[in-house]
């Protein structure tokens, strides 16, 4: 091989940083676009709602967020299944992709009303009040 193609790594194993893939902190707007409640927002909006959505990925039994505390984020479902519980119900429901949570503690201002935690890997996209208050509010609002 040659000394240049050597230096370069040409051939070799893609060993360095620059070939990584490089994981997305942010949602994008397509996959916001997937999601029903969002889905009637215009392009523009997502893209901007989208840049200020953070990216998670979650393992399996990870509790996402909690009943009976206080509620900081809205939270969408890009992949997996999670699973909601609710103290003192025996049944329990599963979000797929597509479904959001978290809506409840941020619109009516009270603590988390379920339990969230992952049933298999997922991965979900989420924001904080302001963010939510900003773009997602109008969509709760009563007419």
């Amino acid at each position: 091989m040659a000394a240049w193609a050597e230096r370069l790594n040409f051939w070799g194993p893609r060993t360095h940083r620059h070939n990584a893939p490089v994981p997305r902190s942010s949602a994008t707007a397509h996959e916001l676009n997937r999601v029903g409640l969002l889905a009637g927002l215009p392009g523009e909006t997502l893209a901007r709602l989208a840049k200020r959505m953070e990216r998670q990925e979650v393992a399996p039994g990870a509790v996402l967020v909690s009943e009976g505390e206080p509620g900081d984020r809205f939270y969408v479902v890009f992949a997996g299944m999670l699973a909601v519980s609710q103290a003192g119900y025996g049944g329990r429901n599963v979000l797929r992709p597509g479904d959001y949570f978290g809506e409840v503690a941020l619109a009516m201002d009270v603590p988390r009303t379920a339990t969230v935690s992952a049933i298999t890997p997922a991965v979900v996209a989420s924001c904080d009040r302001a963010t939510f208050d900003e773009f997602l509010r109008p969509l709760f609002a009563d007419d």
